[in-house]
Order: structure tokens, then C-alpha cells, then sequence
């Protein structure tokens, strides 16, 4: 199996343990499932358009920032213009939790992206239930039915839904319940970067959808290129999460982009 098939064949486990802990009811009961969510897509028009990540590490680059904390780096992102924060939940794969989004929901108001292998209805609620305003789902693990499916279900309970590809024959997972594209520069499966492939990617979908471009960003330069081949949002995780200070090196970032 490949690192994509490893990880949905461990989700597919650990949605089993969750719904055997947490009955679909509880989930609905929950503090943040009555919350009113942000808006992601308004926030990219309002701020710098950069949807700053927390990451702890990943399979392609082992651990990359294991000393900082969620709730201090998240303050940091919110301050200094962040359009949104994406937080990994996958635990064994990227050592994120649950908890990293319900220590931060109540501290920060911009969108908050659950970043996780959604693949299981069970999920949306969860993230409803943890005070997600978005979801993420990869083109590359769900089928165009599926797509549609989990789409259709976020818009219901007031998730929006940025859908990420990396493949041509991804762009027809898109659909109308789909609020952003987000296009990844990384191959899933062998986790090369190549910018311009994602800029052809982008080309080939209607000019009013909002795009975002995904990893493999890792320089002022990178930033600008993407900018002006039209891209609206640009998600970053890496690049701040490597730094000694992830807050302080998203602050220099900004200022760097608005010289």
C-alpha cells in the first residue's frame, strides 16, 4: 500500500472506535454543534488569504514541530491576518488530536479548517461537533459520488467544503455543494512538488471558483508566483511550523508578502 492507502485503512479503524465512544446523538448535543460558523470564503477576500497550519509532522517529513503550542501559534496566526487556521486531527499520521481545534475555537474568531482523511459520515458531525467551520475533502480517496454525498451533507449542517485535488482526472469531483478548490502541489502518492502543475490544474476549472493553492510553498517567491496566476487562498503549514517561533515567522511572512 501506498502512504495514502495506509492512512484511510487506519482511519477507517479509528471512525469505528469513535462512533463505539460517541453515539451520533451525543455529537449533536454538544456545545459547538448550535455554533454559527465563519465563513471561509468571505475571510479570504478580507485578509491576506493565507490559511496558516498547525502540524505537528508528516509521513514525507517526520516530525516538524513537536515543542510548540496549538493555542499560542493559533493566536499568533489570528493576529497577524491569518484568512483562516487549518488543523490536522489525524493522530498517528500527523500527531494531531481532536483537542488542538476545542483549545483554540473559543480564542480565536476566524475559520477554522478541520484537516483530516474525511471519509465517513460520522466525521462531519465530529467536526461540527468540535467548532469546524470548514472540512476537507481529498479528491483522491473518494469517489465523484462520494464527493457529492459528504459535500451535500457539510452545506446541511453549515460546513463549508474546500475539496482538494492533484490529478486532472480529479477536476470532476467537483460540484455545486463544493465552495473552494483547493489545489495540491504535492503528490499524494510520491509527494513531489510541482507548482506549475497545480497552476495547469487550476486553468481548467471556471474562473468564478475560488481556488487555493495547497503545500509545496516555501518561499516569499512561491507566494507570489501563485498569486498571480489567480489563485485566492493559499494554505501553509510547513513553512511556518519548521521556525524556532511558527507565530513570529507567519508575522514576517506578511509583511514580506505586502512589500
Amino acid at each position: 500500500m501506498n502512504i495514502l492507502e495506509q492512512i484511510i485503512a487506519r482511519k477507517k479503524e479509528e471512525i469505528q472506535t469513535s462512533k463505539s465512544k460517541i453515539a451520533l446523538a451525543d455529537l449533536k448535543d454538544s456545545e459547538f454543534f448550535r455554533r454559527e460558523t465563519v465563513s471561509l470564503k468571505d475571510s479570504l477576500k478580507n485578509k491576506s488569504g493565507i490559511i496558516a497550519e498547525f502540524k505537528r509532522k508528516s509521513p514525507s517529513k517526520g516530525i516538524i514541530n513537536d515543542r510548540s503550542e496549538v493555542l499560542e501559534v493559533a493566536k499568533s496566526y489570528d493576529s497577524f491576518g491569518a484568512s483562516g487556521i487549518s488543523i490536522l486531527t489525524d493522530q498517528d499520521f500527523f500527531g494531531g488530536s481532536f483537542q488542538d481545534i476545542l483549545k483554540v475555537r473559543n480564542e480565536i474568531k476566524i475559520p477554522l479548517l478541520r484537516k483530516d482523511f474525511m471519509i465517513d459520515e460520522y466525521q462531519f458531525y465530529e467536526a461540527k461537533s468540535m467548532g469546524a467551520d470548514v472540512i476537507l475533502l481529498i479528491a483522491a480517496c473518494l469517489s465523484r459520488s462520494q464527493v457529492e454525498e459528504f459535500a451535500h451533507l457539510s452545506q446541511e449542517l453549515g460546513l463549508e467544503v474546500l475539496l482538494e485535488i492533484h490529478a486532472e482526472d480529479e477536476l470532476q469531483h467537483y460540484n455545486k455543494y463544493v465552495d473552494l478548490v483547493g489545489i495540491n502541489n504535492r503528490n499524494l502518492k510520491d509527494f513531489k512538488v510541482d507548482l506549475q502543475h497545480s497552476v495547469k490544474l487550476k486553468n481548467h476549472l471556471p474562473n468564478e471558483v475560488l481556488t487555493v493553492a495547497e503545500s509545496g510553498i516555501y518561499s516569499v517567491e512561491d507566494f507570489k508566483f501563485l498569486r498571480e496566476q489567480g489563485f485566492d487562498g493559499f494554505l501553509m503549514g510547513e513553512y511556518f511550523m519548521k521556525a524556532e517561533n511558527p507565530g513570529k515567522a507567519f508575522e514576517n511572512f506578511v509583511k514580506a508578502i505586502r512589500t
